[in-house]
């Protein structure tokens, strides 16, 4: 099985999941279904729900300007854009798995300092 098709496995599984969508398992969904509207019928308290789930699933940061509809689409373009994230990277493995950073570890040394009282 290509990484493609386990990822897309596997975020058909965390939506069915995430999303607790009775009725309905992960083999149900086609790629290229929509997720919203007459898709599968998610709405914008959904979409949330599946950002921070994909962020807990796959180690990624979602900032709230790529959370659009171009994204959300369909399991074809949510792939995309968690291997775009991920920098092609092991599909479903931890960050640290990967060789690569945690994208949820922070230290910027130009934070340093702040929060501290100003002098007079």
């Amino acid at each position: 099985m290509s990484d493609d098709v386990k990822l897309k496995q596997d975020l058909k599984r965390l939506i069915v999941e995430r999303l607790r969508l009775e009725g309905l398992t992960p083999e149900k969904i086609a790629d290229d279904a929509p997720l919203f509207g007459d898709g599968l019928g998610l709405d914008s308290v959904d979409a949330l729900e599946l950002v921070v789930g994909l962020e807990q699933e796959y180690g990624i940061v979602i900032k709230s300007h790529e959370i659009d509809k171009t994204i959300f689409t369909s399991v074809d373009t949510l792939a995309s854009f968690v291997q775009s994230a991920r920098g092609g990277g092991v599909q479903g493995a931890p960050p640290s798995a990967t060789g690569a950073p945690d994208k949820h570890q922070k230290h910027d040394e130009h934070e340093e300092g702040h929060g501290r009282p100003r002098s007079a």
